[in-house]
């Protein structure tokens, strides 16, 4: 059975959150932080009902989601999960191909994600770029940020032949 990645329900949420928290706990953090981090790690139908979720499928379990935040020609990745059994197998991948598909087709520029450091390399293999850091918690930890240009703007110069 194919992979198919359609938008998110509200009743989704529950799938969703186990999918956040099982892909947070693959990276080994301590518990401690684990905790810190439960609210944000949390989908709640009314989160889905207020904005873009798109989760993939196959059958009845959910492998994985993306969620947008943001208005106008710059976004926010705010979720990016990967069911840990699947992590490496291409559904992070599509995700975000979608996800920047989705962001094309409604005139957005960048797509700003506020990256795990243990998923740069995906998102720098994805054609992101890092532009700096943000403030995360606990206190004193940073992410790395990284940005997607979904439409380049373009420049006189590259009207010239």
């Amino acid at each position: 059975m194919d992979v198919v990645i359609r938008r998110a329900l509200p009743s989704d949420a529950p799938a969703l959150t186990r999918v956040a928290h099982a892909a947070k706990r693959h990276w080994k953090y301590p518990d401690g932080w684990i905790r810190l981090w439960r609210d944000a790690l949390t989908v709640t139908p009314d989160f889905v009902a207020r904005h873009p979720v798109w989760c993939a499928i196959r059958g009845a379990s959910v492998l994985g989601f993306y969620a947008l935040s943001g208005e106008g020609p710059v976004r926010e990745l705010e979720h990016l999960w990967v069911a840990p059994t699947h992590i490496g197998r291409g559904v992070g991948a599509r995700l975000l191909a979608h996800a920047v598909a989705v962001l094309r087709a409604d005139g957005v520029r960048v797509l700003r994600i506020a990256s795990d450091p243990h998923a740069v390399g995906f998102y720098l293999a994805m054609g992101a770029r890092r532009v700096g850091e943000v403030a995360s918690t606990p206190r004193g930890r940073t992410l790395p940020l990284l940005v997607i240009e979904v439409i380049r703007e373009v420049g006189v110069s590259d009207l010239r032949h």
